[in-house]
């Protein structure tokens, strides 16, 4: 979050509220490794009301920006953050690929979240290089709402998991 606001790039700001989603699903999810089936899809179903909520509060920044007069995002910082951060979302799909739980509603939404930030990553990568391409915040603008589009498509799949 700290660098997408000194960078002011809103693809950056985006990942890291689906970052902090994230946490707050595989922290919850703990709670249901034991527990009973009901219990996991009780879980899974929290976590995919709190996505929804922090994608929603993302789209109106991103609106408030586009009808703003943002500077331009520092695209390096965008690409060399959103590499570490692909490097470290690649090591935890692995890890969660290699479960022995994996088919369980509460680890399946782990696991979309996950995948997602993969894409995410890699999609402000691409929105960096455009950024400096074609020195335009436009790109960081999509690639924001491309980020909140994809965290409310992952919350409709954990929610039909939940049920």
């Amino acid at each position: 979050m700290t660098t997408g606001i000194i960078s002011k790039s809103m693809g950056l700001v985006a990942d890291s509220l689906d970052m902090l989603a994230d946490s707050f699903v595989y922290g919850i999810s703990l709670f249901a490794v034991g527990g009973t089936i009901v219990k996991k899809k009780r879980i899974a179903k929290l976590a995919g009301y709190f996505q929804i909520t922090l994608a929603i509060i993302g789209f109106v920044e991103v609106l408030r920006r586009f009808f703003g007069d943002e500077k331009l995002p520092d695209f390096s910082t965008m690409i060399i953050v959103s590499i570490f951060a692909l490097i470290a979302n690649g090591i935890c799909l692995y890890i969660l690929q290699k479960s022995k739980s994996k088919e369980e509603a509460h680890m399946k939404a782990s696991m979309i979240f996950t995948s997602n930030d993969v894409i995410i990553n890699l999609g402000v990568i691409i929105a960096g290089i455009l950024v400096n391409w074609l020195s335009s915040s436009k790109p960081d603008l999509i690639i924001g709402t491309i980020v909140f589009i994809l965290v409310i498509q992952g919350s409709f799949r954990i929610l039909k998991l939940s049920k």
